[in-house]
């Protein structure tokens, strides 16, 4: 098909996607480019990983519906509709003109301390008065929330499946707790996976030219390092101790 290599070119190159952005929001008074393509399509490849994992461990029909609707509806669309819903209030309060992140850097000609160019603007966010582009917009975000939701499909959806039997391996001296490399390879999966969510909604609003500092977006990957390394040295496993894949199948 050939939208599929397009999504997984997102992953190399993410600036990529948002470098029209700011010709968009001058021609069309938005940032926000209505394409619904890409939902249809990852929520068709949800569609397919369901079966796979319904066919795999809930062979039932009932049960693989019950599993479809849940991948597609709760997963995707639920928690990008949650999501976008939460930086849709917040990031123009956050990092719009007069919030926090644009009041730490000192301006020095439109050029703040970090170097970072950005352009002074009448909206603030969610708060902007209407026909005003320099707004965040509940259809960007919701954009947002779901192109970063890609990198979670390919780790946790595909990658997870075809990985499981070695994630679930328990130790050869204890039976009830997950092998070294179970733990090792389960928990940077999630690391993973978390990392490259957390980045491409970062590329996202640092595409919008009228929010500030929008590297601090990145700070969660920071913590989450710490709590992967944290996890390795207690020896906690996500997958086998964590019950992350059972999370999958809640409600099944």
């Amino acid at each position: 098909m050939p939208a599929q290599p397009t999504s997984a070119a997102q992953l190399r190159g993410g600036n990529r996607r948002y470098a029209c952005l700011d010709f968009s929001g001058e021609t069309k008074n938005t940032w926000h480019r209505p394409d619904p393509s890409f939902t249809y399509l990852l929520s068709f490849f949800l569609l397919l990983t369901a079966l796979a994992w319904g066919l795999a461990y809930t062979p039932s029909f009932g049960a693989i519906v019950r599993l479809s609707f849940l991948f597609i509806f709760v997963h995707f669309i639920g928690s990008s509709l949650l999501i976008s819903t939460l930086a849709y209030f917040l990031i123009g309060r956050l990092f719009g003109p007069g919030g926090p992140a644009a009041r730490i850097g000192e301006w020095r000609g439109g050029r703040t301390i970090l170097g970072r160019t950005r352009r002074r603007g009448a909206a603030q966010g969610l708060f902007a008065q209407p026909g005003e582009k320099e707004q965040v917009e509940f259809g960007y975000c919701f954009d947002v929330s779901n192109r970063a939701f890609f990198p979670l499909y390919l780790h946790l959806y595909v990658l997870q499946f075809l990985l499981l039997p070695i994630l679930t391996r328990n130790s050869s001296t204890s039976e009830s707790s997950p092998s070294t490399l179970a733990t090792v390879l389960g928990n940077t999966l999630y690391l993973s996976a978390l990392t490259y969510y957390t980045y491409i909604t970062f590329l996202g609003y640092n595409a919008l030219p009228f929010l500030h500092h929008t590297e601090l977006l990145l700070v969660p990957i920071l913590i989450l390092a710490v709590l992967w390394l944290v996890s390795l040295i207690v020896g906690w496993g996500i997958v086998g101790q964590g019950m992350a894949v059972e999370g999958l199948f809640w409600g099944v």
